[in-house]
């Protein structure tokens, strides 16, 4: 079987930046072993696997290098943005997941997915996930999938040193992780980070699919519905995001650093 490949930087402006995606054009879900093989492989925090559908629509599905994932914002904005390298015309791009329909709009250079709102609610907090994260306190919340951690300054969140290996040993559910926030500094509303080690992610550079938590919690307690985010991973990343009712616009851009051929 040949693949189409792409090796894409998502929320990037410029490459080696930001969160590199790979996507594979298939014209039918191989096995799930195999996509997980070819996850693995690649090594990036996601590969997205994207299905032409007979009405024009799409079907998607993301691995990390170790599970199915329920929702990946980057790599969403990577396949949409591999599609329009194929030439694909007709935006907004529909993509059916196990996440409901998502949509991706594109406006010249930039990319705006267009996803469900994960509000956090209060939780009690599992055993040692503030002392693997190099805290001492700090506001924990829960949503479906990922607890938010909130803390007072832009400066801890950058300065964040997390004990990986404990970290990894917390029960956060399938596919679960870490979302460390602060408010933002100078023209950024709110920074973030994300930690999904027992996910096969140590730290996710870029990631979009926080912001279905985010920008809710934001939401209430700003009044803002529109939002400059800055994700303080080492590589970087920069996010615009809008809440819409229960929907969340997440916009950014993508470059493209390698196309090829996948052979198994």
């Amino acid at each position: 079987m040949s693949i189409s490949y792409y090796h894409i930087d998502s929320f990037a402006s410029e490459l080696f930046a930001c969160n590199p995606a790979g996507v594979c054009i298939v014209p039918a879900f191989p096995a799930n072993d195999v996509m997980q093989k070819i996850a693995a492989e690649n090594r990036h925090s996601e590969t997205a696997f994207v299905v032409a559908r007979a009405d024009g629509d799409f079907y998607l599905r993301w691995f990390t290098p170790v599970v199915e994932d329920d929702l990946c914002g980057h790599a969403t904005l990577a396949a949409a943005y591999a599609l329009s390298l194929r030439g694909h015309g007709a935006w907004p791009v529909r993509f059916h997941t196990v996440s409901g329909l998502l949509t991706v709009n594109r406006d010249h250079d930039r990319f705006e997915m267009d996803f469900p709102a994960r509000p956090a609610v209060p939780c009690e907090i599992p055993i040692g996930l503030l002392s693997a994260l190099g805290l001492e306190t700090a506001e924990v919340m829960r949503e479906p999938r990922d607890y938010l951690i909130v803390v007072n300054r832009a400066e801890v969140v950058r300065n964040l040193k997390p004990d990986m290996a404990a970290l990894a040993k917390i029960d956060m559910g399938k596919s679960g992780g870490a979302i460390i926030t602060a408010v933002g500094e100078n023209d950024v509303d709110y920074v973030c980070r994300f930690f999904a080690p027992s996910e096969g992610i140590d730290e996710d550079p870029g990631t979009g699919s926080i912001h279905c938590t985010l920008v809710p919690y934001w939401a209430g307690r700003t009044g803002k519905q529109t939002f400059r985010v800055q994700q303080l991973s080492p590589r970087g990343a920069r996010m615009w995001c809008t809440l819409v009712g229960d929907r969340v616009k997440i916009a950014g851009e993508a470059k493209l650093y390698l196309q090829g051929t996948i052979n198994i």
